[in-house]
Protein backbone atom coordinates (compact mmCIF):
# COMPACT_ATOMS: atom_id res chain seq x y z
CA UNK A 1 0.00 0.00 0.00
CA UNK A 2 1.36 3.58 -0.87
CA UNK A 3 2.15 6.37 2.09
CA UNK A 4 -0.98 8.76 2.59
CA UNK A 5 -1.38 11.47 5.24
CA UNK A 6 -4.56 10.32 7.36
CA UNK A 7 -7.12 12.83 7.54
CA UNK A 8 -10.06 12.97 9.95
CA UNK A 9 -13.42 12.96 8.03
CA UNK A 10 -15.17 16.22 9.61
CA UNK A 11 -17.56 18.85 8.19
CA UNK A 12 -18.34 21.98 10.07
CA UNK A 13 -20.83 24.42 9.49
CA UNK A 14 -20.81 28.36 11.23
CA UNK A 15 -23.70 30.77 11.25
CA UNK A 16 -22.38 34.13 12.74
CA UNK A 17 -24.96 37.00 13.51
CA UNK A 18 -23.77 40.75 14.06
CA UNK A 19 -26.61 42.27 15.69
CA UNK A 20 -25.81 46.32 15.65
CA UNK A 21 -27.66 48.37 18.38
CA UNK A 22 -26.96 51.90 17.08
CA UNK A 23 -28.23 55.10 19.46
CA UNK A 24 -28.20 58.73 17.77
CA UNK A 25 -27.67 61.83 20.16
CA UNK A 26 -28.22 65.25 19.09
CA UNK A 27 -26.82 68.54 20.14
CA UNK A 28 -26.99 72.44 18.78
CA UNK A 29 -24.17 74.25 21.04
CA UNK A 30 -25.33 77.58 22.30
CA UNK A 31 -21.99 79.49 21.20
CA UNK A 32 -19.40 79.65 18.58
CA UNK A 33 -16.44 77.86 19.22
CA UNK A 34 -13.75 79.49 17.63
CA UNK A 35 -10.27 77.18 17.24
CA UNK A 36 -7.98 76.63 19.05
CA UNK A 37 -10.78 75.41 21.79
CA UNK A 38 -12.85 72.73 22.99
CA UNK A 39 -16.61 72.11 22.88
CA UNK A 40 -17.80 70.08 25.53
CA UNK A 41 -21.03 68.74 25.27
CA UNK A 42 -22.29 67.11 28.75
CA UNK A 43 -24.85 64.12 28.28
CA UNK A 44 -27.84 65.99 29.62
CA UNK A 45 -27.09 68.50 26.74
CA UNK A 46 -27.91 66.03 24.06
CA UNK A 47 -31.62 65.37 22.74
CA UNK A 48 -32.28 61.79 21.59
CA UNK A 49 -34.29 60.46 18.38
CA UNK A 50 -37.60 61.21 20.09
CA UNK A 51 -36.81 64.59 21.24
CA UNK A 52 -35.96 63.98 24.57
CA UNK A 53 -33.58 64.63 26.93
CA UNK A 54 -30.84 62.07 26.93
CA UNK A 55 -29.79 60.62 30.37
CA UNK A 56 -27.21 58.21 29.97
CA UNK A 57 -24.49 57.62 26.85
CA UNK A 58 -24.05 54.14 26.20
CA UNK A 59 -20.73 51.92 26.74
CA UNK A 60 -18.42 51.12 24.11
CA UNK A 61 -18.13 47.14 24.14
CA UNK A 62 -14.63 46.29 23.45
CA UNK A 63 -13.46 45.32 20.29
CA UNK A 64 -17.01 45.54 18.94
CA UNK A 65 -18.41 49.04 18.82
CA UNK A 66 -17.59 52.59 17.68
CA UNK A 67 -18.59 55.86 17.85
CA UNK A 68 -19.13 58.67 14.41
CA UNK A 69 -19.70 62.49 15.68
CA UNK A 70 -20.51 64.81 12.66
CA UNK A 71 -20.36 68.61 12.83
CA UNK A 72 -23.27 70.40 10.54
CA UNK A 73 -23.60 67.08 8.54
CA UNK A 74 -19.81 66.47 8.08
CA UNK A 75 -18.46 63.10 9.51
CA UNK A 76 -15.51 64.38 11.89
CA UNK A 77 -11.73 63.29 12.60
CA UNK A 78 -11.53 60.99 15.35
CA UNK A 79 -8.25 62.45 16.89
CA UNK A 80 -10.29 65.74 17.42
CA UNK A 81 -13.13 63.67 19.50
CA UNK A 82 -13.23 62.60 22.78
CA UNK A 83 -15.97 60.38 24.07
CA UNK A 84 -16.62 59.61 27.92
CA UNK A 85 -19.97 56.95 28.52
CA UNK A 86 -21.59 57.01 32.04
CA UNK A 87 -24.61 56.07 33.62
CA UNK A 88 -27.44 58.56 34.25
CA UNK A 89 -26.38 61.69 34.41
CA UNK A 90 -22.67 60.74 33.32
CA UNK A 91 -21.16 61.47 30.19
CA UNK A 92 -19.55 63.88 27.76
CA UNK A 93 -18.89 64.50 24.45
CA UNK A 94 -15.22 66.83 23.91
CA UNK A 95 -14.63 68.08 20.33
CA UNK A 96 -11.26 69.38 19.82
CA UNK A 97 -11.53 72.30 17.40
CA UNK A 98 -8.05 73.25 15.86
CA UNK A 99 -6.95 76.78 15.20
CA UNK A 100 -8.27 77.97 12.05
CA UNK A 101 -11.52 76.30 12.55
CA UNK A 102 -15.23 76.93 14.09
CA UNK A 103 -17.93 75.25 15.15
CA UNK A 104 -20.79 78.23 14.38
CA UNK A 105 -23.53 78.39 16.73
CA UNK A 106 -26.65 75.66 16.44
CA UNK A 107 -24.87 73.97 13.75
CA UNK A 108 -25.85 70.39 14.60
CA UNK A 109 -23.64 67.85 16.29
CA UNK A 110 -24.84 64.27 15.94
CA UNK A 111 -23.25 61.52 18.30
CA UNK A 112 -23.76 58.06 16.94
CA UNK A 113 -22.93 55.20 19.13
CA UNK A 114 -23.10 51.84 17.37
CA UNK A 115 -22.00 48.29 19.75
CA UNK A 116 -22.51 44.90 18.16
CA UNK A 117 -23.62 41.59 19.70
CA UNK A 118 -22.27 38.92 17.90
CA UNK A 119 -23.23 35.35 18.26
CA UNK A 120 -22.14 32.48 16.38
CA UNK A 121 -23.32 28.55 16.16
CA UNK A 122 -20.89 25.74 14.95
CA UNK A 123 -22.10 22.23 14.05
CA UNK A 124 -19.72 19.57 14.11
CA UNK A 125 -20.22 16.38 11.96
CA UNK A 126 -17.94 13.39 12.52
Amino acid sequence: MALKIMKLAITANSTVDTTPTVERFFNEPASTVVGAGTLTIAVGDFFTDTGAAATTLPALATDNSYFNVYVNGVLQMEDLLAYTSGGTGVGQLVITVPAGSTIEQNSPVVLVVTNFTPTSDTTIVT
